[in-house]
């Protein structure tokens, strides 16, 4: 038999699409598709081909290469997955048509697999409410059997080494660039990538101690909730990565992660760090959970990056595309997170002189975070039952700023707070916080909580500060009710935070004097350096 190029892409298609083409003849041919490859799921089995592309970390550009890819992925799979890859079968031309099996020529081939049946899928387990402890037991119990069976050889424990890591996620941010201004904001690229770097040059003597104690292993590399089948019968845990080892010869907390961040994806953060922990514990992995974050970032990282090269495909369906686009901003804002926040519930306070910037600076911090914003200006208004885009006479702004009023605001915030870490979320807090009083009460609440915390002090020029503040005469959209004339009685009571007040690590200053963008990517770059170096 001989190798011929490839047929074009919609004979191809057209081939895989039609029942008629499989020897079973199924009812009808599902077909998905990704950046890389073709699904097809015709009952009693589903049929894999992959496409014939080079991106860089992938490389089927040839028949051969995917016949190679195809015999590693059946090889691989085995091992988690024992009883559903059946074989490598050719797709050959008989007589000028397509057929799968033997032919006069070999055009390509496919991984044939039994079709799992798909109310078994974590996800959709998930999706039922269906995902409990004897779940996740089923799950840990399996992968620290397969873990723990491997034996590292020299080749797969250097992929640990801080020079190797770098490779993967250099090469992220490379295929990245691309992606920034529609799934992926400048902001957003420059902390996640300021927070990778730092915690490298941060945990150099972690990641040697993970090389050391031999906790890189041939793992599955692609361990997310649509790759977990949980049968009544067998757990089958498949689709590893096969077209690049280095992709698989990962710390075993880089596959972990993977779940883990699939969980809070989903969200469910109990279940993640239900497993995580459990994960850590079957295999008495003490330093698993102090790299959690920092794979957990990298690991949505990437899922960011899958969705948008799959969304890029010009051969994918625009509702596809459109759907993948979705999907790679919701990951990418997800890596912020864990950038910024780590995985457990933060509070980010944005403080700061009146005119300071400080409101629109969280509500950019919010939108970029995924976060809910709570305003004292709204709050306040609120509570004393003052429409919010109403200016009062100077009678009535004596009483809404009056040190009780002000006292029943924050008491209001300080509510709210707890109301919503009660949901494990992060959130912004938009408050001048003008008092060292007020900053002690709240920093009370929350080490009482044990809830992670950072104030960031929005800090501009008086003279830019009076020229905001008078912007607002004549404006219909303006909450707080702060004018150029109240500026010196107001700056006069502003007792300024600072580091020794506050922590190093719970205090940073952004100049909002420049361009929006500007100020936000250096707030969320300072506050990526925060948690990689306090990790």
């Amino acid at each position: 038999m001989k190798n011929a190029g490839p047929v074009s892409p919609e004979q191809l298609v057209a081939f895989l699409s039609d029942p008629r083409s499989y020897p079973r003849r199924p009812k009808r041919v599902r077909v998905i598709q990704t950046h890389a490859s073709y699904l097809l799921l015709a009952t009693p089995y589903a049929y894999k081909v992959k496409k014939p592309v080079n991106l860089g970390f992938l490389d089927f550009s040839s028949l051969g290469k995917r016949r190679h890819f195809c015999e590693r992925e059946l090889t691989l799979n085995r091992r988690l997955c024992p009883g559903i890859y059946l074989d490598v079968v050719p797709i050959s031309l008989k007589a000028g048509k397509l057929a799968f099996g033997p032919g006069e020529t070999v055009v390509e081939c496919a991984v044939k697999m039994r079709k799992l049946q798909e109310r078994y899928f974590l996800l959709h387990l998930l999706q039922q409410g269906r995902v409990g402890p004897q779940e996740l037991e089923r799950i840990v119990s399996a992968l620290a059997a397969f873990y723990q069976a491997q034996h590292p050889t020299e080749e797969i424990t250097a992929w640990g080494r801080l020079e190797n890591l770098k490779i993967s996620t250099d090469e992220n941010f490379r295929q990245t660039e691309a992606f920034i201004g529609s799934t992926l904001s400048w902001p957003a690229f420059k902390a996640i990538r300021a927070y990778t770097n730092e915690f490298y040059e941060r945990h150099v003597d972690l990641f040697d101690s993970r090389v050391r104690e031999r906790w890189i292993r041939d793992c599955h590399g692609d361990l997310h909730l649509e790759h977990i089948h949980l049968g009544p019968e067998a757990l089958s845990i498949y689709d590893c990565i096969e077209f690049n080892d280095r992709f698989r010869y990962i710390d075993v907390a880089s596959d972990v992660a993977f779940l883990a961040m699939d969980f809070d994806h989903h969200g469910r953060p109990d279940l993640s760090g239900d497993f995580a922990g459990r994960m850590a514990d079957a295999l008495a992995d003490k330093g698993m959970l102090r790299l959690l974050n920092f794979y957990k970032c990298y690991r949505a990282y990437v899922r960011g990056k899958v969705e948008g090269l799959r969304a890029g495909a010009a051969e994918v369906p625009e509702p596809e595309q459109k759907g993948g686009r979705a999907r790679a901003k919701r990951y990418f804002r997800l890596a912020l997170r864990y950038a910024v926040c780590g995985s457990a519930p933060m509070v980010l306070i944005v403080a700061g002189r009146v005119g300071s910037g400080k409101s629109t600076l969280a509500g950019s911090l919010g939108r970029e975070l995924g976060c809910e914003v709570f305003s004292s200006d709204r709050t306040r208004k609120r509570l004393a039952g003052v429409p919010v885009y109403e200016r009062g006479t100077p009678a009535q702004r004596r009483r809404l700023y009056s040190e009780a009023m002000t006292a029943k605001t924050y008491q209001g915030l300080f509510r709210c707070l707890r109301d919503r870490l009660k949901g494990r979320h992060s959130l912004i807090l938009d408050a001048t916080f003008s008092r060292r009083a007020h900053r002690d009460r709240l920093r009370e609440q929350l080490e009482g909580a044990g809830v992670p915390y950072c104030f960031v002090e929005a800090q501009a020029s008086t003279e830019r500060i009076k020229g905001r503040l008078k912007a607002r005469e004549g404006r219909s959209d303006e909450v707080s009710d702060a004018r150029v004339e109240d500026f010196e009685m107001i700056d006069r009571a502003y007792e300024a935070p600072s580091e020794s007040e506050l922590g190093a690590h719970q205090f940073t200053v952004v100049n909002t004097g420049r361009s929006l963008e500007a100020t936000v990517t250096e707030a969320l770059g300072a506050l990526a350096r925060r948690a990689a170096a306090s990790a």
